[in-house]
């Protein structure tokens, strides 16, 4: 019960708050629902349940995540119940919402995968988390990790170094993601090996690809001939992923090679777009707020 409920009933009074004609009251073991969401209430608390006794530890953001997707009729134990990878640290990788589960299943069921969504939603981190479990199974020989070297503000050339070490901070949050989910040792050997390669973009041409699991990151940075040249390099026995923010692009005169490609492509066996929105962000509740003010501003007329 005290995981249930939380610390001086936190969680309680976060499914009374959303549930404000509904009441909530706890004797022992026994919690009793009463008012117009009844029924909903008492779901939140079945689903609050079920994660408990599947050994996850509960907080506020989740018991929040939780009532939100019960009330669209999902069921958020058998989302965040499935697992993605085990860390050596024995970390457990699993989607945080229903978008990031529908993200998940088509890079499954996918050749190419297209995440598109606003920073924290996990496009990133979950397609290298996918990555390192397609190779521990075999099912791909190494992973390539690359970016556009495209800059927000300041100039490759004033930064120190050759060009692997100028392009380095581009590529960084991709090693970021691979030492959360492995040990520096293993990173260096994976990099070592070539199992893990990462690159920028300008790298991928005239290349195959393949049995490889290929993760382009910070698309709507790419022009649409760049896109066009990475999408022709994939060859057997790979997969892709594609992620990006098409509120975020910084590429110059603002020709993205991501936006807009769902026209294109869309219809083609073995690829799949999946949208992510602000209710799938994982970051800070801060974040979620910010991208929502954000969208808000975007649909408003400005003078």
């Amino acid at each position: 019960m005290v995981g249930l409920l939380g610390e001086r009933d936190q969680y309680l009074r976060v499914i009374e708050d959303r549930f404000p004609a509904t009441s909530l009251h706890v004797r022992g073991n026994q919690i009793s629902i009463s008012g117009d969401k009844a029924e909903e209430a008492g779901k939140v608390v079945e689903e609050l349940v079920l994660m408990l006794e599947s050994g996850q530890r509960l907080d506020q953001r989740t018991v929040s995540r939780t009532v939100d997707m019960v009330s669209d009729d999902e069921r958020p134990s058998e989302v965040f119940n499935s697992t993605v990878l085990r860390t050596g640290s024995g970390k457990t990788i699993r989607p945080k919402s229903a978008g990031q589960s529908k993200y998940l299943e088509a890079i499954a069921n996918n050749v190419i995968t297209f995440g598109i969504g606003p920073a924290g939603t996990g496009k990133s981190w979950l397609a290298v988390a996918m990555g390192l479990q397609a190779l521990q199974a075999n099912q791909v020989e190494r992973i390539i990790l690359t970016r556009p070297a495209v800059e927000a503000g300041e100039r490759l050339g004033f930064l120190p170094g050759d060009l692997m070490q100028k392009v380095d901070p581009y590529l960084r949050p991709l090693y970021d993601a691979l030492y959360d989910m492995t040990d520096s040792e293993g990173v260096a050997r994976l990099l070592e090996r070539g199992t893990v390669e990462v690159a920028p973009l300008a790298f991928m041409r005239g290349r195959t690809l393949n049995n490889s699991f290929i993760i382009l990151d910070e698309a709507q940075n790419t022009t649409p001939e760049q896109m066009k040249m990475f999408l022709t390099r994939i060859g057997f026995g790979s997969r892709v992923v594609v992620t990006g923010d098409v509120s975020q692009v910084d590429v110059q005169g603002g020709r993205s090679g991501l936006v807009a490609l769902e026209k294109i492509l869309g219809g083609i066996t073995g690829l799949e777009f999946v949208r992510l929105t602000s209710r799938d962000v994982v970051r800070h509740s801060i974040v979620q707020a910010i991208v929502d003010a954000y969208e808000v501003s975007d649909e408003k007329p400005h003078r």
